[in-house]
């Protein structure tokens, strides 16, 4: 799978390391910074993984902050990007499996190192069920972007 990732200054160690982890699973994992602890505005890597995933550079996308917070609400900005934020295993699939979410966000201050790579694990090993009652709820969602 291709997945782009992208982290703010608090988030650069950890999205370093799901950099290297997400390569050694076999994945094309695309690094779109930032690339230090240097303070940076988390909303320019959301509009940068938002737009790898909805442009087709990449299948899904990891965002990572602080808490995750900022992160998420700024990519749920985009028409056609899902984002969650998610700090357990369940939600990270079933954001895929059920709401056919397309980027894992994650709050670098808020979980350690060996639960981010069982997140981004299963995160990229997730599928959208396609059963109907999610497919009914996910165009709900997608009229809604088109109110906006």
């Amino acid at each position: 799978m291709r997945i782009a990732i992208a982290s703010d200054h608090a988030g650069f160690k950890l999205k370093q390391d799901l950099v290297e982890y997400l390569g050694e699973l076999g994945h094309t994992v695309l690094d779109l910074g930032t690339n230090s602890e240097e303070p940076v505005d988390y909303p320019d890597y959301a509009v940068a993984v938002g737009n790898a995933v909805l442009g087709g550079a990449a299948e899904r996308g990891v965002l990572i902050c602080g808490s995750g917070v900022g992160a998420s609400v700024a990519a749920n900005k985009l028409r056609g990007i899902r984002a969650g934020i998610c700090h357990d295993t369940y939600s990270a699939h079933q954001g895929v499996e059920h709401d056919d979410m397309n980027v894992l966000v994650l709050g670098a201050r808020v979980i350690g190192l060996a639960l981010a790579r069982e997140l981004a694990t299963a995160f990229v090993h997730a599928t959208f069920s396609g059963e109907a009652r999610h497919v009914r709820r996910l165009n709900k969602v997608k009229a809604l972007e088109e109110q906006g």
